[in-house]
């Protein structure tokens, strides 16, 4: 009898893992198709034959075609994905080590420290890089994003910090940061207000190959020491105690994630602007669909932010023809709704 129920209870299991690993393979696979379908729509539509076409052999195709999908489109394509990827992974690690469901990389106030770091660098011409040129707003940005995610780590040493205390240091810092950003668009000139503002709505019009083999490297780095800790993170998402019993370093691991967290969401907000609701969404639709089991949690949790932020640029650009809109107002459109009935569903369950 024994013997049978622990059979089930494995074919159960198997069934379960092979369901995932199902999940998994086909989020990856409309991910696919989500970039097909990006670099398809434009000022001129292409089918998605001619840019598969385009992609495997651009040879064979026109020059003109060869151009527009390999030198203008696939580039802003690329970057959609990589930043989705970086701010689902962001926002997955996020919500698990601080226990809150409304978490993501901005609620730490990284994005409001990235947002005044360029505003500097717009309206004042002060920055941290030693030259002006392409990466002079950009690093500027991340600068400040990361010296934000430095004091917020410094913080978490100090005795009796607890996750709670620790969110409430990030809403405050967001809101220091949005007032400096204020005092210096209100004595900015009308140009320079109109570049910050564009800044901070979020735009992938500044896509580059520089900027993308720099978001891979660093994917290449923070996603593995994800995955190599993601039994700990699958113990940390049951709460602090149970983790501790089970002799995960609970302390050292949240560290560690804070500062992948960090340098993802600093280097994302850097080289596209603020964009919100990706790290808070992605994570949501991966724990929806396979729950908190970090083996898959994290690559679906990629997979969802690289798929939104891959359809919201098709969006951007399909919405009115001729006209590329900030893809930081398309995620929020799709993001805010999804927020509150978020909130609402936790306040139902709260009240159960």
């Amino acid at each position: 009898m024994d013997q049978t129920v622990t059979i089930r209870a494995g074919e159960r299991y198997r069934r379960r893992m092979m369901r995932k690993t199902l999940l998994v393979t086909g989020a990856f696979f409309l991910l696919a198709m989500a970039i097909c379908l990006d670099v398809a729509v434009g000022p001129g539509f292409f089918t998605p034959l001619e840019v598969i076409t385009a992609l495997v052999s651009p040879q064979s195709v026109s020059t003109k075609l060869a151009i527009i999908v390999w030198d203008v489109r696939l580039p802003v394509a690329v970057m959609a994905v990589l930043i989705g990827a970086m701010l689902g992974v962001a926002g997955a690690q996020m919500q698990t080590i601080l226990h809150n469901p409304l978490a993501d990389p901005f609620t730490l106030g990284v994005s409001s420290a990235a947002s005044f770091g360029a505003a500097l660098a717009i309206a004042l011409g002060i920055g941290l890089w030693p030259t002006g040129g392409t990466f002079f707003i950009a690093f500027n940005a991340f600068i400040f994003a990361l010296g934000t995610s430095l004091v917020l780590f410094m913080f978490t040493r100090m005795r009796g910090v607890t996750v709670e205390t620790f969110v409430l240091v990030g809403i405050a810092l967001f809101f220091t940061f949005n007032a400096l950003l204020a005092f210096i668009q209100y004595q900015s000139s009308e140009a320079q207000l109109q570049q910050i503002i564009f800044w901070m709505m979020g735009s992938l019009a500044r896509a580059s190959w520089t900027k993308i083999g720099i978001c891979l490297v660093l994917l290449g780095l923070v996603v593995p020491l994800c995955w190599a800790r993601n039994s700990m993170m699958t113990a940390l998402a049951m709460g602090d105690d149970r983790a501790a019993s089970l002799g995960v370093p609970v302390q050292r691991l949240r560290l560690e994630m804070l500062a992948s967290i960090s340098l993802l969401a600093a280097t994302a907000t850097a080289f596209v602007g603020t964009i919100g609701f990706v790290g808070l969404v992605g994570p949501h639709i991966a724990r929806m669909l396979v729950g908190e089991d970090q083996r898959y949690f994290i690559p679906v949790s990629a997979a969802a932010g690289a798929a939104i932020l891959s359809v919201a640029s098709t969006l951007s650009k399909a919405i009115t023809p001729g006209v590329i809109y900030p893809i930081g107002i398309i995620t929020a459109l799709v993001g805010v709704p999804f927020f509150l009935s978020l909130v609402l569903s936790i306040r139902r369950e709260t009240w159960r």
